[in-house]
């Protein structure tokens, strides 16, 4: 007797339709599983076996051989509980093989018969949908997350038994739907803001220019001159997440099982603040069954790395290709997996193992030496992929003490939100979407200047003897700040401010 079921599996972020095969001979009792199967799958014959019998029927006393097609593919997790407990009831005829087929399956069965909930059901019910199936049954606490996907029926369950006699014709599980509008209406405003920051007008523009051509961005100041707290704000300025940019980011916490249950999706950026000890597993991703690490968990957000020069080098150094790639792959000996990385770097750092290199309030206690040391954690390569270099000074009492408001968030993100939108114009038939991701092509066509431009720029990188890639990133920075103003062509003033937030590139902040 043999049945088959339709589940789901999960590689990088994306599903792919695992076909459950059930076959029932006659033998001595044995229950196997093929087809690759890692530790939490080979288990599954345990939860099944108690899971049928608690709920109240037969398990039978044959030889069960389960195979998972296709069978070069490892498969991880604990979703095919479910389906092969479906595919040993449909192979004894007690659910018809025929209604079976209609579905995508996938839950993970406690000993009761329970159904708990299981990692990837978004990017499963995509799989399902673009597989063409009528529906997919996913367990309660799941139902949310895989709703969001129109045109497929997202059937949530909370029993075995309770879909039993659902495939068996006797009772109903009602489609869930998911008002999408409502959920991105029901955003809550964020709990910080730009007003709240007091000084550092010039801190705030850089940001602003960062956040409107995604470039990334380091600041480099005393403690407590108000690098973290500004960090924080970031997210409050971004334009507001798109549905597509949702759907992929809630599937990196998905397939990570980082998504609230109570959640359906992400719909605000997110922002990430590992502690300067995260190994490069965890910042990358990786580990014996990879997972996504913190670049991917910033995929359309915010990744501030505070204490920069804290981190190991290692760790520094694996993150230049996610910057660079927007993507980050990890390779193991059974197969290569790719996850997404598009987000701003946001850094921040001391000038000096003391904090206080070039403060006109305190004396700086460290050495030539220990400057250079603690600064050479960071490699000029990860350095020149950093668009934005800014000076964070300490916070003067005036402006501590001044009881007018600063320029709220909502006044920001609406002029950040313009740009963004000239640049989306502008790459509509690119790949690319902003101008930090603009290559040399794009550059040359996108970034002309004038004859009193090209002098003034020609002067700065003869001075300071800016790399390629240093000129290019002021030519970037220079198109984003004419965006910001509204014109189409860049000017001298927008070329002389982009050239001051190459701040390392001049020698100035941090030891020289």
């Amino acid at each position: 007797m043999l049945a088959k079921v339709l589940s789901s599996a999960v590689i990088g972020i994306d599903a792919y339709l695992v076909e459950v095969e059930v076959d029932i001979s006659s033998g001595l009792p044995f229950f196997t599983t093929v087809g690759l199967p890692e530790a939490a799958v080979k288990e599954s014959k345990e939860r099944v076996r108690s899971a049928i019998s608690n709920s109240g029927y037969l398990f039978p006393d044959d030889r069960i051989t389960v195979n998972l097609a296709p069978a070069n593919i490892k498969k991880e997790g604990t979703g095919f509980d479910l389906p092969m407990a479906l595919g040993i009831l449909g192979a004894t005829r007690l659910i018809p093989g025929e209604i079976l087929s209609r579905y995508v399956i996938m839950g993970e069965l406690s000993l009761d018969g329970r159904i708990k909930p299981v990692n990837g059901s978004l990017s499963a019910a995509l799989a399902a949908k673009a597989g063409g199936f009528s529906g997919i049954i996913v367990p309660y606490d799941n139902g949310r997350e895989a709703s969001v996907v129109k045109g497929i029926s997202v059937l949530p369950a909370r029993t075995l038994s309770q879909i039993i006699d659902f495939l068996r014709g006797f009772t109903n599980i009602e489609p869930l739907i998911t008002d999408i509008a409502a959920i991105f209406d029901s955003n809550s405003p964020y709990e910080v803001n730009f007003s709240e920051v007091m000084g550092q007008e010039h801190v705030k523009r850089a940001l602003e220019v960062a956040a409107a051509g995604a470039h990334n961005l380091i600041m480099i100041g005393p403690p407590g001159s108000g690098k973290t707290m500004l960090a924080k704000r970031i997210p409050s300025i971004l334009p507001p997440i798109s549905f597509e940019e949702a759907i992929e980011t809630t599937k990196i916490f998905s397939v990570s099982g980082m998504l609230p249950r109570e959640q359906a999706l992400i719909t605000k950026r997110p922002y990430r603040s590992p502690h300067h000890t995260i190994s490069d597993a965890g910042l990358i991703g990786g580990g014996r069954i990879p997972r996504p690490g913190e670049v991917s968990l910033a995929h359309n957000g915010v990744l501030f790395l505070d204490e920069l020069s804290e981190f190991k080098k290692p760790v520094l150094e694996v993150l230049r290709q996610p910057v660079e790639d927007m993507r980050v792959t990890i390779s193991r000996a059974s197969s290569t997996i790719t996850y997404p990385s598009s987000f701003m770097l946001i850094a921040a750092m001391n000038p000096c193992p003391c904090g206080y290199y070039s403060d006109p309030r305190h004396e700086c206690s460290c050495s030539r030496q220990q400057i250079a040391r603690y600064r050479s954690k960071i490699s000029g390569p990860l350095l020149d992929r950093i668009d934005i270099h800014v000076e964070v000074p300490a916070v003067p009492y005036k402006d501590l003490v001044r009881k007018a408001s600063a320029e709220p968030s909502e006044n920001i993100r609406h002029r950040i939100s313009a740009a963004r939108a000239v640049q989306s114009r502008r790459f509509a038939r690119s790949k690319i979407y902003c101008n930090a991701q603009m290559g040399s092509r794009h550059i040359k066509k996108h970034c002309e200047t004038d004859e009193t431009s090209g002098r003034l720029l020609k002067t700065a990188v003869d001075k300071l003897g800016l790399s390629a890639r240093a000129y290019n990133r002021i030519l970037k920075i220079a198109r984003t700040i004419a965006d910001i103003d509204g014109g189409p062509d860049i000017r001298t003033n927008h070329i002389s401010e982009a050239i001051q937030y190459r701040t390392l590139d001049r020698g100035r902040g941090i030891g020289n």
